[in-house]
């Protein structure tokens, strides 16, 4: 069921980051840029052939496996039940659905349609971009904070073996 909700979610990340990017590559292809906020946002129509930041141009295919080992690699962690909670799932859900745009784009257009441009980041990126970014540090936070410190819930059968009563959460002292 988790594994259900998250690939719904990323298949929604999915959806909106390809229609912006029909919309960009139909709208904004032809005229290259378009300033949003005068000095500090605009839509500039980049064909990245490379990873984040236009790193490492022409390599189109070993990004392309690399993204989909990744995906891989997060799908099985959710259903190996590697990680748990909100927290990791909405990552997953972002990193998967980010990297699944991203890797469309590299399978048909042969590079990643990029045009959020700010200012204060030189770097033109989409919204895929971000929520690998975003999904990226909510990983980060669940690795550095959440990892090996949740104890695990106790099952019937545990409760049962153990000399404390175990509370069904009422508590008016019967």
């Amino acid at each position: 069921m988790v594994l259900t909700v998250i690939l719904a979610a990323a298949a929604g990340i999915v959806a909106i980051d390809q229609l912006i990017k029909y919309f960009i590559v139909q709208g904004l292809a032809p005229n290259g840029s378009l300033s949003v906020i005068d000095g500090l946002f605009s839509l500039t129509y980049v064909e990245n052939r490379g990873v984040a930041f236009g790193m490492f141009q022409d390599h189109v295919a070993v990004f392309a496996v690399i993204t989909a080992v990744l995906i891989a690699a997060f799908i099985w962690m959710i259903i190996k039940k590697k990680f748990t909670g909100m927290t990791f799932y909405v990552s997953a859900a972002l990193m998967i659905g980010g990297g699944i745009g991203n890797l469309i784009d590299r399978i048909f257009r042969g590079f990643v349609v990029d045009y959020l441009s700010l200012s204060f980041f030189p770097p033109v990126c989409n919204f895929a971009d971000y929520c690998i970014t975003i999904g990226a540090v909510l990983l980060v936070v669940v690795l550095l904070f959440k990892t090996g410190r949740e104890k695990p819930a106790l099952s019937i059968e545990d409760a049962e073996n153990t000399q404390e009563p175990v509370s069904d959460g009422d508590s008016d002292g019967e």
